[in-house]
């Protein structure tokens, strides 16, 4: 069969990926692989999440008292906390995850090798690979912490 791909000109379509996060474009080969349990534990992240664009005004409800905001943001954490597959991230955003880079490049490259088939140790959704105090930790900061002291410095005029 490869012979007869190779004379009609059959190829194999290439393996392609994005940064989970960024939803930049990877050069094959490049990036880290990190798992669920790697990125919601990460405070810089949840900073950076709740304070884009896009959920800033349930960030600034929920200070607010406003339920619906932490409502929002509740969703938000259980909508990344319940990814079972590993996260794909760029160069742009490693710093933000507190993980050892150089076994999240290796597990990337053995990722690219698979065409995305390759899965680190511990991937599943965070609630089945962190311990119950972890994930709660994480789960609070997430929803009733992350980006005030954002806010705060803004608030401020300070950057």
């Amino acid at each position: 069969m490869a012979l007869l791909d190779s004379i009609f000109g059959r190829k194999k379509k290439q393996f392609k990926a994005s940064c989970n996060i960024t939803k930049e474009p990877l050069e094959k080969g490049f990036g880290y692989l990190l798992t669920t349990a790697q990125i919601i534990t990460s405070k810089k992240y949840w900073d950076m999440v709740m304070t884009e664009p896009e959920t800033m005004s349930y960030t600034l409800s929920h200070f607010n008292k406003q339920n619906s905001g932490t409502q929002m943001r509740a969703m938000i954490f259980e909508k990344y906390a319940t990814v079972s597959k590993p996260w794909i991230i760029s160069d742009s955003v490693i710093n933000y995850f507190d993980i050892d880079i150089s076994e999240a490049r290796a597990n990337a490259k053995k990722w690219w090798e698979t065409d995305g088939q390759f899965a680190p140790a511990n991937v599943g959704p965070a609630d089945k690979t962190l311990s119950e105090m972890t994930f709660i930790h994480s789960k609070e900061y997430a929803i009733l912490e992350a980006g005030l002291k954002k806010l705060e410095i803004n608030a401020y005029g300070q950057s």
